[in-house]
């Protein structure tokens, strides 16, 4: 794999196919939800659709308004329980730093450890999974007797696009 090939599978190019990197996105929600025996609601959909519409994150109020613009206004509870639906899923993440969630467009595991390099330029996330970073978390904990919950990495910085 190239150089280049793989700055897009972390940080898709600004002129990718959006449209069907977001409907693979809903197809793979769909697999998953029918697999586990869950309900991908109509909100939760829209909660996903929201955020698969930009690779940036976005918090919950915006998401309201996003909403807001297609319908009714949600209330925030609303969008907070199907925000938690789909992070329990492993559909969403949580960008700690922002306060924000952000749509999950790989395939991983979810209790992989996550590396989210966040540009602060156009304010795009990139998601990477590393065998390497996981092992290191893994045997770190293990040295430590610690049991990791939730290991996310955030890395604030300029991406390859914005260069």
């Amino acid at each position: 794999m190239t150089k280049k090939a793989s700055l897009r599978t972390v940080f898709p190019a600004p002129n990718h196919d959006h449209e069907r990197c977001a409907s693979d996105a809903i197809g793979h929600a769909e697999a998953i939800c029918a697999a586990r025996k869950e309900r991908l609601t109509p909100m939760r959909r829209k909660v996903l659709e929201a955020l698969l519409a930009s690779h940036r994150p976005l918090g919950a109020y915006e998401l309201i308004d996003r909403l807001a613009a297609r319908g009714a206004r949600p209330a925030p509870i609303t969008i907070y329980r199907a925000l938690d639906f789909l992070r329990a899923q492993g559909l969403v993440h949580r960008i700690e730093s922002r306060n924000a969630f952000v749509a999950c467009v790989h395939n991983h595991e979810s209790g992989d450890p996550v590396v989210f390099f966040i540009c602060e330029k156009c304010g795009a996330v990139g998601e990477a999974a590393s065998a390497a970073v996981a092992e290191t978390i893994r045997s770190a904990s293990r040295a430590a007797g610690f049991t990791p919950k939730t290991p996310v990495i955030e890395i604030s910085g300029v991406c390859a696009h914005c260069k």
